[in-house]
């Protein structure tokens, strides 16, 4: 290495420089499962600090024919500093789901609570761990695929770096630790640059290619927090398809933990 005592000292600023910004993602020394690891943890990193948020959502089903049937929803979600976010989605459209509200309570190393109103019933069903693999309200998004993954759920290897688009991605895979978990693995597509999702292939568990989920039109708010405005889960066995698309994202807003709490579900509006 041509040592930088002899040059002048700009010179050895810009070198320096052009080292940081060429230096390579990953360490030599580390291991895909050290990185893979990595990568996940720089991920949240990266998002904490968002405080709440809501949303718009519509929610589009197609059968394996093209044929859709629509639904609007309305969503919140509080950060929780020290565990898992809390959530809330509250169905608008059409009349025969009118009400339906979903309340997930997520924990970054137990199983997330959840719980769901039937307004029908007129009762509040909590979900088990055991039925979280199941459909979402005829979706092909299960119930534990509607929370952000924490970390400590999943155990973690790097696989690849590879084009996705005019972007470079890390190709990772996933294992949840959760046995009750409807998944054996997933890999994740994430871009180097700003860490956002673009694609996850879900594996079930006979290890066949079950779903895809797809994601694009990302924008960015408050100059940090990027959230995509369209999601598609492909299940690769019906061939059926949901799509998400987001849209009136307003952030820190004034949401509180009274607003995500199991007695109010029935009066979520």
């Amino acid at each position: 290495m041509i040592s930088t005592r002899s040059m002048l000292p700009f010179f050895a600023l810009c070198l320096i420089i052009f080292c940081l910004g060429a230096a390579p993602a990953h360490s030599e020394s580390a291991t895909p499962e050290e990185i893979g690891l990595k990568i996940a943890q720089d991920s949240r990193a990266r998002e904490a600090g968002f405080g709440n948020f809501t949303a718009q959502q519509t929610m589009v089903l197609r059968n394996k024919h093209g044929q859709e049937s629509r639904r609007q929803l309305r969503v919140k979600v509080l950060e929780v500093s020290d565990d898992g976010d809390k959530s809330l989605f509250v169905f608008d459209e059409p009349r025969d789901v009118q009400g339906t509200a979903l309340l997930i309570h997520a924990h970054r190393e137990s199983a997330d609570d959840q719980w769901l109103y039937l307004p029908a019933l007129k009762r509040v069903k909590r979900i088990s761990s055991s039925n979280r693999s199941g459909s979402f309200m005829g979706s092909e998004f299960a119930y534990e695929d509607l929370t952000a993954e924490a970390v400590e759920k999943f155990t973690y290897r790097y696989l690849r770096d590879e084009p996705c688009g005019d972007l470079t991605c890390t190709v990772s895979e996933r294992v949840p630790v959760d046995k009750k978990s409807g998944y054996s693995r997933q890999v994740v597509w994430r871009d180097k640059d700003e860490l956002r999702v673009w694609k996850v292939e879900y594996y079930d568990r006979k290890d066949a290619h079950l779903k895809t989920l797809t994601l694009g039109n990302y924008q960015q708010y408050l100059e940090s927090y990027w959230r995509a405005g369209e999601m598609t889960m492909e299940n690769h066995l019906t061939g059926k398809s949901t799509v998400l698309t987001w849209s009136d994202f307003q952030f820190q807003t004034d949401l509180d933990d009274r607003d995500f709490t199991r007695t109010g579900l029935k009066r979520a509006r």
